[in-house]
């Protein structure tokens, strides 16, 4: 049997990146998979990818996770296409379409805060009240939250990120002290890979992204299937019965001192 035959998986964002690479890694291990993406390209490719390397059973539910019909539909379509759901992956991040890359606080935006929020944090309170019934009914439940070291360290420039994945961790810490009477295990991780996103940033800014490197004690970034992929399938595993409110970074060390994340942007102006 492998270590996830016989679950079902809900993953959010798993069209590209860290969310792709845990659905690969949960296929390679039996998973039965709902892959929820806001692009349905990549998406429906994802799944198919999946059923086609691993001959998983793999659905794809187009969603914007910042509309809570979008994600308790999402929840509703793996538990009447399934009966149950054993793993909730809540990974999906997105900045405002039209939004910037950074900004300082002073400059954020309430249309940036917003959508942060609802991306950011409260996409995963809905998808966990969701999936709360039938996890607790069965009395067995894994829950993986991606946070941030942006938050944990409070790295300039990205005030909606941080606030938003931080709420995350402590909606995690506290659904774990809660649910815990019903083996619902409720984990982060704090992750540091070589996305799309990640490869964007280092192509902008080289110096930063070199000086980020120099400092991580494994010299380079994770690969979102077998680095960060593999400790999300351990805490979605039998193996994590006795692991709930933690937060894990997989980063290769960098939390351990930190990382110089702070790309250039001109001081704001004074006003006359």
């Amino acid at each position: 049997m492998k270590r996830l035959g016989n679950r079902v998986a809900v993953i959010t964002g798993a069209g590209a990146g860290i969310g792709k690479g845990i659905a690969r890694r949960y296929a390679a291990e039996g998973a039965t998979l709902v892959l929820a993406e806001y692009d349905a390209t990549t998406g429906a490719q994802a799944a198919e990818e999946v059923r086609r390397e691993f001959g998983a059973t793999a659905e794809f539910v187009h969603a914007d996770v910042t509309r809570r019909p979008e994600v308790e539909a999402m929840i509703q379509t793996a538990l009447q296409r399934f009966g149950k759901v054993d793993i909730l992956v809540n990974n999906a991040w997105a900045r405002r379409r039209g939004g910037p890359f950074a900004a300082r606080v002073e400059q954020q935006t309430q249309a940036d805060l917003d959508h942060a929020w609802r991306i950011g944090a409260l996409s995963a309170l809905w998808a966990m009240q969701a999936v709360f019934p039938s996890m607790r009914a069965q009395r067995w439940g894994r829950i993986v939250n991606l946070c941030s070291l942006n938050g944990v360290n409070a790295h300039p420039f990205t005030v909606d990120y941080n606030m938003a994945k931080e709420a995350l961790r402590t909606l995690t810490r506290t659904a774990a002290r809660e649910w815990a009477p019903y083996q619902i295990c409720c984990n982060v991780i704090c992750p540091g890979a070589a996305t799309e996103a990640y490869r964007k940033f280092a192509e902008a800014n080289p110096e930063n992204a070199a000086a980020m490197l120099k400092l991580n004690p494994m010299g380079r970034m994770g690969d979102p299937e077998m680095d960060i992929g593999s400790v999300a399938l351990f805490l979605a595993s039998e193996d994590c019965r006795y692991l709930t409110g933690n937060t894990l970074f997989v980063d290769g060390g960098s939390h351990i001192n930190g990382v110089p994340w702070s790309p250039p942007l001109p001081e704001s102006p004074v006003p006359a």
